[in-house]
């Protein structure tokens, strides 16, 4: 009888913090679609949108959230997931619209997470292109890039860019020759032709430093591109890089007075480890170090359900593109064998298919130690449960948007075949 009594009084408990979280989310959700949406907060110093990878929606959600953070000028720069010289190349084609290059960059860029290279992020950079271009001058943004240098092409012409093209050595020659014909992989590793040249390139600079100084247009930014291609070299692990790529931004670029946007995984964006003894996301990096106070740290996540999402890409035994594989249940965070605690109250309360929900307003039930919507509830695999267990939500993120009925993604590929 006392056990009975317990699990009455504990679903009876559980209920009611369930109650509280829908009534709390309905006096806290803005429908994105809506012409009138304006982002809830202002005052922070980075805000970062992510979500699972290869969902078509992500890309409208992302657009969304720029187009308020824009109109105002409260952004100054767009952080995409990027290197800097990739990031380098946006910038050139927000300033021309030259689609060949934007797509060549999605394709390139993609080598780094290929549910990104999409026909939706293709799209994505035309239209925000179109809205800033509509922006007064001094509220259009600059494309900037912390990321790791996971390709070469666009790091080799923005280093032949940089130096003046009268200045001639043996593996200069080859590095322009290399891009001029442009027929390398540019991959990363030792049997990499583009790995081998700027190796080369490397140790000639450290050799003759005084030489090509005098030759480099922006030394600063030189050598940043350098030290991106060395530690890529070195397989340095990806979120020191990010963290120390970014203090180079913040301090180039005077972020104490220009707000940034970053777009990225969303594990980076959480704002706790995943327990003690876990590594630490960028955000949280940021936190620790005192770079900036938690509060100013704004981290929106974003949510599927009854979506898809771009898997896999499919190539025949000479290396052709022949198409491509789904998935609507694993990958998406809602699905029986794999899914967020928490989800369905958002899902009981959405507006639309593109709901924004502010959890961390000052009588949030999302700061009781239960950690919705960053514990996985998984059946078949280890979960991240114990690790999150009796945390808050609000340690890890501040907005949540579900995003229903999205397809998946399409490869960028597919274009060739419209």
């Amino acid at each position: 009888m006392k056990q009975l009594l317990f699990i009455v009084v504990l679903c009876s408990y559980l209920s009611g913090i369930s109650q509280s979280k829908k009534a709390y989310l309905k006096q806290n959700r803005f429908d994105l679609n809506s012409e009138t949406f304006n982002f809830p907060q202002k005052d922070f110093n980075i805000i970062g949108f992510g979500a699972y990878h290869g969902s078509a929606k992500t890309e409208d959600v992302e657009l969304k959230l720029l187009q308020s953070l824009t109109k105002d000028g409260t952004i100054k720069y767009y952080l995409p997931e990027t290197d800097f010289s990739v990031a380098h190349y946006y910038n050139e084609f927000m300033k021309t619209g030259d689609t060949l290059l934007l797509k060549d960059l999605v394709i390139q860029n993609g080598m780094h997470v290929r549910q990104e290279r999409t026909i939706e992020v293709y799209e994505k950079w035309k239209t925000l292109k179109r809205l800033n271009d509509k922006l007064p001058k001094p509220n259009r943004i600059k494309i900037l890039g912390a990321d790791v240098v996971s390709n070469y092409k666009y790091s080799s012409k923005h280093i032949l860019k940089l130096i003046d093209e009268s200045f001639k050595t043996e593996v200069l020659s080859e590095l322009r020759e290399m891009v001029k014909i442009d027929t390398t992989s540019y991959a990363r590793g030792e049997l990499s032709y583009a790995h081998g040249v700027l190796d080369r390139l490397i140790k000639d600079y450290e050799v003759n430093t005084s030489a090509y100084n005098t030759k480099i247009k922006d030394l600063k930014v030189f050598r940043h591109i350098i030290d991106g291609i060395k530690n890529s070299m070195a397989k340095k692990q990806r979120e020191p890089s990010i963290y120390d790529n970014y203090l180079f931004l913040k301090e180039h670029y005077n972020f104490e007075n220009q707000k940034p946007f970053m777009r990225i995984g969303f594990w980076h964006l959480e704002k706790s480890r995943e327990g003690k003894n876990a590594n630490p996301p960028f955000f949280t990096k940021l936190i620790e170090n005192e770079i900036y106070p938690k509060d100013k740290v704004i981290s929106v996540i974003g949510y599927f359900t009854e979506s898809e999402v771009v898997w896999n890409e499919l190539y025949d035994d000479n290396g052709n593109y022949t198409g491509y594989t789904i998935e609507g249940g694993f990958g998406i965070g809602d699905y029986e064998k794999e899914y967020f605690r928490g989800i369905q109250n958002l899902k009981n309360t959405k507006l639309s298919d593109k709901t924004l929900f502010r959890l961390n307003s000052s009588n949030t039930p999302y700061a009781n130690n239960e950690p919705d919507l960053i514990d996985i509830i998984m059946t078949d695999e280890k979960s991240n449960s114990e690790a999150v267990k009796g945390m808050p939500t609000i340690d890890f993120l501040d907005y949540a948007i579900l995003i229903s009925n999205s397809k998946a993604s399409t490869p960028i590929y597919e274009l060739d075949h419209l």
